[in-house]
């Protein structure tokens, strides 16, 4: 070792009793990634821990640029927040400085593996009493996780939107967006349209917050039982509800699906419900999520299916309103 490495050496500074960190695996190429940490349309729908919105005021994604934004809590309390971006090297690298509230200084780095992308996190508190203080207090380890899991699934939609494999039906209810909102998110309500035409609910249990579950028994008309269950991962009253919807069984686990082997095991859906003259429009959007190149493929090839399947749920639910 030289003396040049030596002082090199002596001079880092272990900042790891102050640090949070945290990697993902993106099924995604870099410059896709890095594109939804830089454009303010796509980071405001994705940013923060679960059930946290966004309203961006202004981002200038340059060295000494400054991003100025509002967080939603789930609770309705907002957080001011602004940033100051020192290092900005595309599509490689991202630091920036906190300024407001806990200060901090995070880089993010993105590393290219071959088409996807591995993303590490990590942010630098002051000390490592201020690093335990946050984390405590506003649950931000978690917090870091639940925020690239909601990037995951932005990228996913993505990438799903632009090969043509996103599944899409959309319907116009003669009832109010709140009176559809309690049709998507109340037990009693749900249990009497959701699931395929002919089947009857016997079991709904809803949790209705970010990460809860809603887990159901349904049965055909020849008695046949069959389990589900949707893990929410927004909830937007009443505009929007995100979810990963997947078979189950009694216990809450994830099956596959009954009548085919290669069918993905999750699929992630967005319901977003748009007023419009005294009525209100649903859009339901679904892709295969974590899914293998198989299960996407036969995902894509049912469509059709699904097409048919979902429009007689929303014909129950045409149904349900009408007698509601």
């Amino acid at each position: 070792m030289n003396a040049s490495s030596e002082r090199s050496s002596a001079t880092q500074i272990d900042t790891t009793d102050r640090e949070i960190k945290a990697t993902r695996i993106f099924d995604a190429p870099r410059e896709l990634v890095f594109d939804v940490w830089t454009d303010p349309k796509h980071i405001a729908q994705w940013w923060g821990p679960n059930g946290f919105r966004n309203t961006i005021h202004s981002m200038d994604v340059r060295p000494g640029g400054v991003w100025e934004f509002i967080m939603h809590g789930p609770d309705g309390t907002d957080y001011k927040n602004k940033i100051i971006y020192q290092v900005v090297d595309r599509p490689s690298r991202i630091v920036y400085k906190h300024v407001t509230g806990p200060v901090f200084e995070a880089t993010v780095d993105f590393e290219d593996l071959g088409g996807k992308t591995k993303l590490t996190m990590c942010s630098v508190f002051e000390s490592a009493e201020l690093r335990n203080r946050v984390a405590k207090e506003f649950g931000a380890v978690e917090g870091m996780h639940q925020t690239l899991g909601r990037l995951d699934q932005h990228v996913a939609m993505l990438r799903a939107n632009q090969s043509g494999e996103e599944f899409v039906i959309s319907r116009e209810f003669d009832v109010s967006r709140d009176l559809l909102f309690k049709a998507w998110t109340e037990p009693e309500r749900l249990a009497q349209w959701w699931g395929p035409k002919g089947f009857s609910m016997f079991s709904a249990k809803v949790d209705l917050t970010p990460g809860g579950i809603f887990h159901y028994g349904m049965r055909s008309p020849d008695g046949h039982e069959m389990w589900g269950k949707f893990i929410y991962r927004e909830i937007v009253p009443p505009e929007k509800l995100v979810f990963i919807d997947s078979f189950s069984d009694e216990n809450q686990g994830v099956t596959r699906h009954p009548l085919s082997a290669t069918w993905p095991l999750e699929m992630l859906n967005t319901v977003t419900l748009t007023e419009n003259d005294g009525k209100t429009i649903l859009t339901l959007r679904a892709i295969a999520y974590a899914a293998t190149e198989e299960e996407r493929a036969t995902f894509k090839a049912g469509r059709s299916s699904m097409q048919q399947g979902f429009g007689g749920t929303m014909d129950q639910l045409a149904d349900y309103l009408a007698r509601a």
